[in-house]
C-alpha cells in the first residue's frame, strides 16, 4: 500500500478514528491490526514472515534477560540474529550468492550450474529485520528494558507509518511511545498534515517526474554522451533524495498526526560540507544503526589506525550490500569509504600545515559543499546503474566527448519543468538551511498567511503535476 494512494488515506483515517475513540487498553491493538492490514494489503504471507521475525526477537530478548550466564546470553543473541537474518539472506541475497558461485564455476571451467531461486523480495524486509534486531541488541547491551507485551512489540516492529522504508526506529523511542495513550491534538495533526503535503510533493511531483528522464538514460547508457549522462546523474541525485526523504517525511508526518514522534531521517544532506557530515544527514536511522551495532562493536575509532581503516571499509561495504544484492551497491559503498578516508587525510594535512582556520571561511564551506555534492553524485552512478559494466561505461563517457547535443527528454516543456522543480526544492531548502522556514517541526519565521499560501500551492502542484505510477525506490531494500 503506497502513501500516494487513496487506500492509504482511507486506512489512515479509519485508524485515527478508532485510535482516538477506543478505550486506552485497545489503542495498541488498533495500531497492530492497522499495521498488519497495511502490509498484508500487498502480500499476506509475507506479513506472517514479519510476525515470525518479531516473535523470534521477542522471546530471544526474554531469554537473554533470564539467562544465568554470559555464554547463555550470547547464545540467545546469536540465535536471534541468525534466525532473523535467514529470511533476509534467502529472499534478498540468495540469487546474488548463486550468481557469483556460477561465475566461479564458469571461470574454473566447471560445467555444473546452480539453479536460481524463484522468489519475490518482501517489501521493506531489511527495515523491519533491522528494527526487530535493534531491540534484541539493546536488551543484550542493557540499553533498554525487556518488553513483556507481545502485541505491543509486534506493533513496534510493524508500525505502519515507517514499516517499509523507515526511519528504522529504536525501542527506546517508538516502543516507549507505544506505552503512552495519545489523544487527538489539533496542533500535532496540522504539523503532520503540512509535512505530509511537502513529502508528497517531493515524491509525486519532483521525484517521479525526474525518474522519466533518469530511467530513459540509465536504461540505455550506450546511446548517450557526456552532457546527457551527467545531467541524468544529477537528476538522479535529486530524484532519490526527493523519493526517499519524501517517504520519510510522510512517515514522520503520519505518526505525528497520531501523536508519535519518529526520529528525523534527513537533515538537508546536500548542504553538507564533508562526507562525514553527509552521512550524519542522509538516512540517519541507518547510519546510526550501523554506527551503534557494527562500527562500535568493531572498535570504532578506539583502535590502531589500520584497524580503523578496516572498520570504515566494513561499515560502508555492508551498507552498500544492505541496499541491494548487486556488486554495484558494494562498489558504491567502497567509493564512499574512499571519500571518507581521503577527507580524513585532508583534515590531517590541514592540521599539519596549521590551516584549520580556513574552515571558518564561508567561501571555503560553500566550495566544500560543491565538492561533496559532486562526489556524492558521482557515486550515485554506481547506485543507479544496472550493472558494473554500465557504471564503468557511464564513468568513462562523462570524462569523454562533450561535443554531443544534450538530450532533452520527451519534450522541452517537461525538461524545463524538471529543472524548475529542482530550483523550487533548492529554494525551499535554502530557507530551511537558514532557519527561515520550518524543517520538520521547528519554528518557522515565515508569516502564517504566506505559509498557508505556500502549502496551498503545493496542493495545486500535486493535483496538476503529480504522478502516481512510481513506487518508492527504497521499497526494494
Amino acid at each position: 500500500m503506497l502513501f500516494n494512494s487513496w487506500e492509504f488515506v482511507f486506512l489512515l483515517l479509519v485508524t485515527m478514528l478508532l485510535y482516538f475513540n477506543v478505550p486506552n487498553k485497545l489503542k495498541t491493538l488498533v495500531l497492530f491490526v492497522s499495521s498488519y492490514v497495511f502490509y498484508a494489503f500487498w502480500r499476506w504471507d509475507f506479513a506472517l514472515l514479519m510476525a515470525g521475525v518479531s516473535v523470534v526477537n521477542y522471546f530471544s530478548a526474554l531469554k537473554i534477560v533470564k539467562a544465568n550466564s554470559v555464554n547463555e546470553r550470547k547464545m540467545w543473541l546469536t540465535t536471534s540474529v541468525f534466525i532473523s537474518l535467514l529470511p533476509l539472506l534467502y529472499f534478498k541475497y540468495g540469487n546474488f550468492f548463486i550468481a557469483n558461485i556460477n561465475s566461479m564455476f564458469s571461470i574454473m571451467n566447471y560445467s555444473r550450474e546452480l539453479s536460481y531461486l524463484k522468489v519475490i523480495l518482501p517489501v521493506g524486509i531489511s527495515f523491519f529485520t533491522f528494527q526487530a534486531l535493534s531491540y534484541t541488541l539493546d536488551v543484550y547491551y542493557k540499553r533498554t528494558v525487556v518488553e513483556m507485551d507481545l502485541v505491543r512489540f509486534c506493533t513496534f516492529v510493524a508500525f505502519f507509518p515507517q514499516l517499509v522504508a523507515g526511519p528504522i526506529e529504536r525501542s527506546t523511542n517508538l516502543l516507549a511511545q507505544l506505552k503512552k495513550h495519545h489523544q487527538f491534538n489539533r496542533i500535532h495533526f496540522i504539523e503532520g498534515a503540512k509535512l505530509f503535503i511537502w513529502g508528497l510533493f517531493k515524491k509525486v511531483v519532483i521525484a517521479d517526474r525526474l525518474a522519466l528522464y533518469v530511467n530513459r538514460v540509465y536504461e540505455n547508457p550506450e546511446l548517450f554522451d557526456a552532457p546527457t549522462l551527467v545531467l541524468a546523474t544529477l537528476f538522479f541525485a535529486f530524484q532519490i533524495y526527493c523519493d526517499f526523504s519524501g517517504y520519510s517525511d510522510m512517515a514522520i508526518a503520519t505518526a505525528r498526526m497520531m501523536g508519535f514522534k519518529l526520529m528525523q531521517n534527513f537533515n538537508l544532506p546536500y548542504f553538507s560540507s564533508s562526507i562525514s557530515e553527509f552521512w550524519k544527514s542522509w538516512h540517519i536511522s541507518l547510519s546510526t544503526w550501523f554506527g551503534d551495532y557494527l562500527y562500535k562493536p568493531l572498535g570504532g575509532s578506539r583502535v590502531v589506525y589500520t584497524k580503523w581503516v578496516r572498520n570504515i571499509f566494513i561499515v560502508f561495504l555492508v551498507s552498500g550490500l544492505w541496499h541491494g544484492a548487486n556488486w554495484t551497491f558494494i562498489l558504491w559503498g567502497a567509493i564512499h569509504a574512499l571519500f571518507y578516508l581521503f577527507e580524513n587525510w585532508g583534515d590531517k594535512l590541514l592540521n599539519k600545515l596549521n590551516l584549520t582556520k580556513i574552515k571558518d571561511y564561508t567561501f571555503y564551506t560553500i566550495c566544500k559543499m560543491g565538492i561533496v555534492f559532486m562526489g556524492v553524485s558521482y557515486a550515485w552512478i554506481y547506485f543507479r546503474a544496472q550493472s558494473i559494466s554500465d557504471a564503468l561505461l557511464i564513468s568513462s563517457k562523462i570524462f569523454g566527448n562533450w561535443g554531443q547535443p544534450l538530450y532533452l527528454g520527451a519534450s522541452t516543456i517537461t525538461f524545463a519543468l524538471s529543472c524548475l522543480l529542482i530550483l523550487v526544492l533548492l529554494g525551499v531548502q535554502i530557507l530551511q538551511y537558514t532557519n527561515i522556514s520550518s524543517l520538520y517541526f521547528s519554528k518557522s519565521k515565515v508569516p502564517p498567511l504566506l505559509s498557508s499560501v505556500g502549502y496551498l500551492l503545493l496542493l495545486v502542484g500535486i493535483s496538476l503535476l503529480g504522478m502516481s505510477s512510481q513506487s518508492f525506490i527504497y521499497f526494494q531494500f
